[in-house]
């Protein structure tokens, strides 16, 4: 069970990592105004929610990275140390995304709902989550791969394993 929570806790900062490119070109594009991560946690330091504050750059990574990695970990625990198809970690991501954008942040008031943020805001992080969720399945599964024993790697989509010695049919080794 730790096993699992490590190596989904580590899958999630590596999937954060993949996932913040696509933020960054998106705010790059001009289609994000400012990052969700530090508007949260603009909201979350005192004073004016809604004004700039020195280090929420910064602090909205680390906010990022940390809630990445707690999701992986999660993602880590349910995988069971199993292969997952990494159609189901898009669809975990995008459940995150839309627990949060459609829930808890415009509840709090730190950014409109989905269908109410500007137009490219939701684009760019739908697309945002759809990556992170496969990055987390593909870090897993590679993670897991190495583990034999009650992995699932006898199930759909497993490597075949191929003995060390073997070669290509018609060629015997010197």
């Amino acid at each position: 069970m730790m096993r699992n929570l490590v190596r989904g806790a580590a899958g999630g900062v590596l999937a954060t990592a993949v996932m913040s490119v696509v933020m960054v070109a998106g705010e790059r594009a001009g289609l994000m105004g400012d990052q969700p991560p530090e508007r949260i946690v603009r909201a979350a330091l005192p004073g004016h929610r809604h004004r700039p504050k020195p280090g929420e750059g910064v602090l909205g990574a680390i906010a990022h990275f940390g809630f990445g990695a707690t999701a992986g970990a999660l993602y880590g625990l349910l995988s069971r140390g199993r292969r997952v198809a990494p159609p189901l970690g898009v669809v975990y991501a995008l459940g995150i995304w839309v627990g949060s954008y459609a829930g808890w942040v415009p509840r709090l008031g730190i950014l409109p709902s989905i269908p109410r943020d500007r137009p490219g805001r939701p684009l760019v992080m739908g697309t945002a989550h759809v990556v992170y969720g496969a990055a987390l399945a593909l870090a897993l599964n590679r993670m897991n791969g190495g583990d034999r024993a009650g992995c699932g790697d006898d199930g759909p989509g497993a490597s075949p394993q191929v003995p060390v010695s073997a070669g290509p049919p018609g060629l015997s080794r010197v």
